[in-house]
């Protein structure tokens, strides 16, 4: 197992805790793949992915349909994705990813939680690069699935590990953030079940830290991540 086996299975629990966040930050997914590419799950790929995700979180279908309706009105402003950047104490790399309709209000309240946690925001490239941007998807598992022997199938499609969850009867591979088209398109192609599927970023190197100094990170990480604006948080603290 690598380094994404290991991320994924220490944030496992983590993600998406709060029901009523994940489906604000879904809709807001809906809604930029709507404008981005119409309202059409069969023509818009990124709208297909995202209604995957939707309902393997269980969101309602009434939900879904109501946030691809609302994307379609003119009078919706643009959700504008925006990377924030900084430190947390003790060294800690901090990547924030928001999704805004006004980004004046989304800088002047990242930048508060920071300066408020003995953390600093800093400046674009000054901790992304610190981060593999990647590309996931978990596919319905089949007996008929050699996980090695698909693996080295998916290789020219840049799939870079992939293994097992067996207490969900699935596979999960990451490959590179610009393979994701690509590696979509053979899936489908493949009539394989796409449970879900996304984008995340992987710290290169993890620091440990004391528990304590875990606690004053883990106040700047809440906060962040109760923020309406915000879409995903990833730093590079070593979790267990």
């Amino acid at each position: 197992m690598g380094r994404a086996f290991e991320f994924r299975k220490a944030r496992k629990m983590k993600r998406w805790s709060a029901m009523a966040k994940t489906f604000t930050r879904l809709g807001k997914d809906i809604v930029m793949a709507v404008k981005e590419a119409g309202p059409d799950p069969d023509t818009n790929s990124k709208l297909r992915a995202v209604i995957q995700n939707a309902k393997a979180v269980n969101m309602p279908k009434d939900n879904i349909e109501r946030a691809i309706k609302r994307a379609s009105d003119k009078n919706l402003g643009d959700f504008k994705e925006v990377l924030f950047e900084g430190y947390a104490p003790h060294g800690i790399a901090i990547l924030v990813e928001t999704a805004t309709d006004n980004n004046n209000r989304t800088v002047a309240n990242i930048r508060s939680y920071f300066n408020k946690s003995n953390g600093n925001l800093g400046t674009s490239g000054s901790v992304e690069f610190m981060f593999d941007h990647v590309c996931n998807f978990k596919i319905q598992a089949q007996d008929s699935i050699d996980v090695e022997e698909l693996e080295l199938e998916l290789i020219d499609f840049g799939v870079e590990e992939i293994f097992s969850e067996s207490e969900e009867n699935a596979i999960v591979m990451y490959a590179p953030f610009e393979s994701y088209g690509n590696l979509q398109k053979e899936l489908e192609n493949r009539n394989f079940e796409i449970i879900s599927s996304g984008f995340e970023r992987i710290p290169q190197t993890t620091k440990e830290l004391s528990e304590e100094e875990k606690e004053e990170v883990n106040k700047l990480l809440e906060k962040i991540e109760e923020d309406d604006d915000v879409q995903n948080v990833y730093h590079n603290m070593l979790e267990e």
